[in-house]
């Protein structure tokens, strides 16, 4: 860098440096130092010598710093040359990108400064290369992460799909406890469980076996010699034979039994005409029909059913509680299992169903235990009644005897608001014992059907005469 004898450093304490020796700090103080004027011409130019990344800049002296920026540094240099034109002190870097007959780039990091009496400016710049390339390197790894992550979830929705729609029972199994970690809907199905009741079971429980602690080796034996084992699922009462594969690995540290189950040919139904039309009627039918387990978890459903609510596959549903879909919840099929559990097949239970989406339909339902199963199921039938015409109503809106008259007889008779308080006492006893009956008698389920305390309940068959003389 050239430099005149003028004085550009006098600040008293600070000694005098020879100008001989003040290119050299300059040019080991910083990785590139450029001298240039007001205008932004290139007086002199000094590179750092363990810098040999730049090459020979000579070159640049003599032209406009401009030509050597590009595109997008050239309005922030300007802007920082008309401050300095201005006589403003810029105390923030500025940080331009450096080009040379598109050879190559990199960018600079400088602390400009007025220096001598011409105003001449000071350009001191560091390399911002390394910088540079850790950004660009943290942002290939984000890149990456963002990759995975979404190969993950890919991968992740593949397996649920085949999961949930496998018709061969599949348990996910803690290979060192055997403990059941994952189960399908076909798996929940044969054992006649949810999914939540299933997790963390040992799954030797449902296995006939004498001695259930070896059950788990000889899994983890037969997952490594690739071989099948034959056992016996024990559920509900009953006993199925089936052939297990087992499958062995590891995830996230720890080891992991995928088990398979494939059920013998002679547990399948059989082929007499009655049950052909039987599994016919079930599938080709209008109506819904839902089979569920005694506490009224989902075990089987045909596509009328699958209609009604809305949604496209069984196995999206089944180890569900029927209860989900009904517009009263675990209300309505407390109601209905108790009766039904109880008194046995009850003919009609009118509700509505509703889906995912909150959507209700009006329904009429029959139900029957099916006693002679070993599996304890639980039939549903279940009848759209919004496109049928509704029937005449067997009971009349306002009963007519010796207590309570007609509307027709209270006209005329009696003031608005008193025929009004009458009929509303007919309506709330009507109602209390349509309850009544079709709870069969049960106070507790009665109650919560009218959404009452039973305190309430028992207050209000008293003042409409409704209890039986065994309890009162």
């Amino acid at each position: 860098m050239k430099t005149s004898a003028s004085t550009f450093w006098d600040f008293g304490s600070i000694p005098m440096i020879e100008p001989e020796f003040l290119g050299n700090i300059l040019a080991t103080s910083s990785d590139i130092a450029v001298m240039i004027d007001l205008q932004g011409s290139i007086k002199s130019v000094l590179v750092n010598q363990s810098e040999q990344y730049y090459g020979d800049l000579s070159h640049w002296e003599g032209k406009n710093i401009t030509k050597f920026l590009t595109i997008e540094s050239v309005p922030k240099f300007e802007r920082a040359l008309e401050q300095l034109n201005s006589g403003k002190t810029i105390l923030h870097s500025i940080e331009l990108n450096h080009q040379d007959n598109a050879k190559w780039q990199f960018p600079v990091r400088y602390n400009a400064h007025l220096v001598g009496q011409n105003h001449n400016i000071l350009l001191l710049g560091r390399d911002l290369r390394t910088i540079s390339e850790t950004q660009q390197q943290l942002v290939q790894a984000q890149i990456a992460v963002e990759k995975s992550h979404e190969e993950r979830k890919e991968y992740d929705a593949h397996y649920r799909s085949i999961f949930s729609t496998a018709s061969e029972p599949i348990f996910v199994l803690d290979a060192n406890s055997g403990n059941i970690r994952q189960a399908n809907p076909a798996a929940c199905t044969l054992l006649g469980e949810d999914t939540d009741t299933l997790l963390t079971q040992p799954f030797a429980r449902f296995v006939a076996l004498k001695d259930k602690k070896e059950l788990t080796d000889k899994m983890a034996m037969a997952a490594i010699n690739k071989t099948t084992l034959t056992i016996t699922v024990s559920h509900n009462g009953q006993s199925t034979e089936a052939s297990l594969y087992p499958v062995i690995y590891r995830a996230s540290g720890q080891k992991v039994l995928l088990v398979r189950l494939n059920l013998q040919s002679s547990q399948l139904s059989p082929n007499d005409p009655l049950s052909q039309n039987l599994i016919a009627l079930y599938k080709n039918g209008t109506d819904g029909i839902v089979f569920t387990n005694p506490n009224g978890v989902i075990t089987y459903v045909n596509e009328s059913f699958l209609e009604l609510i809305n949604t496209a596959q069984g196995s999206e549903i089944v180890g569900r509680s029927l209860g989900d879909f009904l517009s009263k919840g675990q209300i309505d099929l407390a109601v209905m299992l108790e009766n039904v559990q109880r008194a046995g097949p009850m003919r009609i239970y009118s509700t509505d169903l509703k889906n995912d989406f909150g959507i209700k339909t009006a329904v009429e339902v029959s139900m029957t235990k099916i006693a002679n199963s070993t599996l304890k199921q639980i039939s549903f039938v279940i009848r759209e009644i919004s496109r049928t015409e509704q029937p005449v109503p067997t009971r009349p809106a306002l009963a007519s005897n010796d207590n309570n008259p007609s509307v027709a007889e209270l006209v005329g008779s009696a003031s608005l608001k008193e025929i009004v308080a009458e009929t509303t006492d007919v309506i709330e006893k009507i109602c209390i014992q349509t309850a009544i009956e079709t709870t069969n008698n049960n106070k507790a389920a009665a109650a919560e059907m009218l959404g009452l305390s039973r305190q309430s309940l028992y207050v209000k068959l008293h003042k409409y005469g409704l209890v039986d003389t065994e309890e009162s």
